[in-house]
Parts: structure tokens; C-alpha cells; sequence
């Protein structure tokens, strides 16, 4: 490697661990690589929470068509449970929001 090389590596991997805020550049190579991963998750998430959003609206026109109410409050108890059960506290604020995204304020 010359000498260029080695110098622009080695201002990639201080930026990198500025960036990070890691204080190795193992840690910060670590770090950038988790960082995309939760990037990509946080894509897949909100996919889903827009088609989770989508078939809400479908179930909501089904159910205000056949004359019933747009919300079934025993299925958001249903569901803010299981949130609550599988995150602790913070999963039923996350229920919360979500259900609010997928029917609006009620």
C-alpha cells in the first residue's frame, strides 16, 4: 500500500470512529456495521407498519359498511396486551402508536 493509501485509510477509519463515536476502530467498524443493519430493519418495520396500516382500513371499511363501528375496542385491548406482555410498559405506548397510525384518532 502507498503511502496515499495508507493515509487515506487512515483518515476514513478517524472519521469513522468520529462518526461513531467509538474510540477503536474495531468498535467503530463494529458500530457502522450495526448501524446499517438497524437501518435496515427500521425499512422493513415501517413496510410493514404501512401494511399493517393498509389492512386496518380494509378491516375498518368492511365493518362500517356492514353497519358496525370503525374500532372494536376489545380487539385494541387484545392487542395493546400482547404488546405489553412481549415488550414490558414501553410496548403498550408503541401499541398505542401504532394503533393510532392504523385507525386514527377515535
Amino acid at each position: 500500500m502507498n503511502s496515499t493509501a495508507v493515509a487515506a485509510k487512515k483518515l476514513t477509519e478517524k472519521s469513522l470512529t468520529e462518526e461513531t463515536g467509538a474510540r477503536t476502530d474495531e468498535a467503530a467498524a463494529l458500530i457502522a456495521g450495526a448501524r446499517e443493519r438497524i437501518d435496515s430493519l427500521d425499512d422493513r418495520i415501517i413496510g410493514l407498519v404501512q401494511e399493517r396500516m393498509a389492512v386496518s382500513a380494509v378491516i375498518q371499511e368492511a365493518r362500517i359498511t356492514s353497519g358496525g363501528r370503525r374500532v372494536s375496542l376489545s380487539r385494541e385491548m387484545e392487542i395493546l396486551g400482547q404488546y405489553r406482555d412481549a415488550l414490558g410498559k414501553p410496548g403498550t405506548s408503541l401499541a398505542m402508536t401504532l394503533l393510532e397510525l392504523c385507525r386514527g384518532r377515535v
